[in-house]
């Protein structure tokens, strides 16, 4: 590896120490496995408390409290929340010269309405969320303690966060607000998700996510050549999306999320919704293919006397940083160290803020799960002693310089 901006020998000096800091922690960490497995039980209460405080998005407030109330237990130094609710706290370091940023989005898709009662069965614990991402809000909410409890001192400030606003409409408000009104210089960010132990991501693709509203007004002329009810209406529309050219490269694709219309028998549906989501390697073709998309409904109002509006979502810019990254291969060593096979898979999560401010940053899970957003929701309670390792070992690696570009 050459290091940019380097002399080729000071390059390979500077990757052999990092190599050698690797291992010294992924060393280490073995040491730290028994107390962690006790440890867990204090996660896994945490864990119940909080998957069980609904948190839909733009109603987070409960889970925030819990949070910052964690944290005050903790003594962790400006325990507070900000304007766009997320909850915030942060453990000095021994030097205090350099900020880590770990994060868990602390929305979910359940209404508050929905039953939130946690289930801890053998090898299990299910409920609503509780991998997407009760799981993870759970790990920062308990990183102070496992730190405190396994005697490790980090020279940085590490800066705990509860994100608010992350999912859907919500947009990564959150961290976006935080990263944009900071005045402290963030070294890196580590987003911590529930599910899937493995996963690693350290880009992000373009992304644009829209709904399309469907409305027949009530002089609505069922005379006219091509009319129809609202589900007509946007099946002609996902038709036409379908024969969209889409390149092989880059990598683009147009997905259909959900679709809303119609009451049963006996009525005619006049209302309805399209939610699609337009994922690309490129970010001008993710422009492209939303004004086309909005083109061909607009067409389709014209033809059919709709009233239709498209509202955007969510947007998304390609970026991160590459597989040579410092941050990228010390994760992969860490994981592969403790015997995790690295997925490596773009994300359009908390990740996207940290790239569009050039933070380098990854995204980790910590467990096996399955049925994720569904009600029956659950993950594996054995693989969180090693997710936790892996969490430590990058905040170590970070911590120590050995994922620093220069």
């Amino acid at each position: 590896m050459v290091v940019p901006g380097l002399s080729p020998a000071f390059s390979i000096a500077y990757t052999v120490t990092m190599n050698a800091g690797l291992i010294a922690i992924l060393d280490a960490l073995p040491r730290y496995e028994e107390r962690l497995s006790e440890l867990s039980e204090i996660m896994l209460a945490n864990l119940v408390m909080i998957a069980e405080t609904p948190a839909p998005t733009f109603s987070e407030q409960r889970r925030t409290e819990f949070l910052i109330e964690r944290f005050n237990e903790y003594e962790l130094q400006n325990c507070s929340t900000d304007e766009a609710g997320n909850a915030l706290g942060i453990l000095p370091g021994e030097l205090g010269d350099r900020n880590i940023l770990v994060v868990g989005h602390m929305d979910t898709v359940f209404t508050e309405s929905e039953d939130h009662t946690v289930g801890i069965q053998p090898g299990y614990v299910t409920g609503l969320g509780i991998g997407d991402n009760s799981l993870g809000v759970a790990s920062v909410a308990t990183l102070p303690i496992i730190l405190k409890e396994l005697g490790i001192r980090l020279e940085s400030n590490l800066i705990l966060m509860g994100s608010a606003q992350s999912l859907g409409r919500g947009n990564i408000e959150g961290i976006r607000f935080f990263l944009n009104n900071t005045d402290v210089p963030i070294s890196a960010g580590i987003c911590v998700e529930g599910v899937k132990l493995g996963r690693l991501s350290y880009s992000s693709i373009g992304m644009l996510r829209g709904e399309i509203h469907y409305d027949l007004p009530e002089e609505y002329d069922w005379t006219r050549f091509g009319a129809g009810g609202a589900i007509v209406n946007m099946n002609e529309v996902i038709n036409r999306v379908l024969e969209i050219p889409l390149p092989r490269r880059p990598r683009t694709t147009i997905v259909f999320n959900s679709i809303e219309a119609g009451a049963g028998f006996s009525t005619i549906p006049t209302r309805g919704a399209l939610q699609f989501e337009v994922r690309s390697e490129n970010g001008e073709l993710v422009q492209e293919l939303g004004e086309t998309i909005e083109n061909i409904a607009a067409e389709v109002s014209s033809q059919t006397g709709t009233d239709v509006r498209m509202e955007i979502l969510a947007r998304r810019e390609p970026g991160g940083i590459n597989f040579n990254h410092p941050l990228a291969s010390g994760a992969r060593s860490i994981m592969k160290g403790l015997g995790i096979n690295p997925r490596i898979s773009p994300s359009t999560s908390e990740l996207s803020a940290f790239i569009d401010k050039g933070i380098p940053a990854v995204t980790v899970g910590l467990t096996n799960g399955e049925n994720l957003n569904e009600a029956n929701e659950r993950v594996e309670i054995g693989p969180i002693t090693t997710g936790l390792e892996q969490l430590l070992g990058i905040i170590l690696a970070v911590d120590q310089g050995y994922c620093d570009e220069s």
